[in-house]
């Protein structure tokens, strides 16, 4: 996979929910607050501050710096545990989150590439990670399958190719995801959607 231009961690999730928010955020640089961004920044400054422990057999370490060379990602984690007990040790990778469990893979999707930077970076076999919810007070631990990592990486290369064609996709058809967006007003979902000449205009060149 091409990894000339590092992909950050946290945009895998941006391509999961959307594409088109993805490429707002990423190709145009693009960024407004709503209130689910500015509580899920409050949420990880809290996290980040948080100094390293040791309790018993099991160390937390937080606001870990990550990287793959072989995909070309970088980024940080929220929190690592190891424990010591097991030899090499086990390590568990764990994100916080400002809402609740999704259906959706979006949350996992970034966690598993935080599992996939790890296993590069300390050459052994992560098999699990865990997704915190502050909202519901509720830890979700996610299994990283061989089908769960190859979401993953198709994650990463759709993500990629946006960034190499460097063109903005078409909205979604997930109205109700628009709205929660905070990026609503810059993507301007429903004019682009009722707007046929990009369209047009792909039709004039097709042989």
């Amino acid at each position: 996979m091409d990894d000339s231009q590092p992909l950050a961690i946290s945009a895998i999730q941006h391509f999961a929910y959307c594409p088109r928010q993805f490429a707002l955020i990423h190709l145009e640089q693009a960024w407004a607050d709503n209130r689910y961004t500015v509580e899920g920044l409050l949420l990880h400054s809290r996290v980040d501050e948080g100094e390293p422990e040791q309790r018993g057999n099991l160390r937390y370490e937080r606001a870990v710096l990550i990287t793959s060379q072989q995909l070309g990602l970088n980024g940080k984690m929220d929190l690592l545990e190891i424990e010591t007990s097991y030899s090499p040790p086990k390590l568990t990778p764990v994100e916080y989150k400002r809402g609740k469990p999704k259906v959706q893979d979006w949350d996992r999707l970034q966690l598993c590439a935080q599992a996939l930077c790890l296993e590069e970076m300390r050459n052994l076999d992560i098999s699990a990670g865990a997704l915190w919810y502050w909202q519901t007070r509720h830890r979700e631990v996610v299994t990283f399958s061989d089908d769960l990592r190859q979401a993953t990486l198709d994650a990463i290369r759709g993500a990629k190719e946006i960034l190499l064609k460097g063109q903005t996709p078409a909205p979604t058809s997930h109205t109700k995801r628009c709205k929660a967006c905070s990026l609503v007003d810059q993507c301007q979902p429903e004019v682009v959607r009722s707007d046929r000449s990009t369209f047009y205009v792909q039709e004039l060149f097709k042989e």
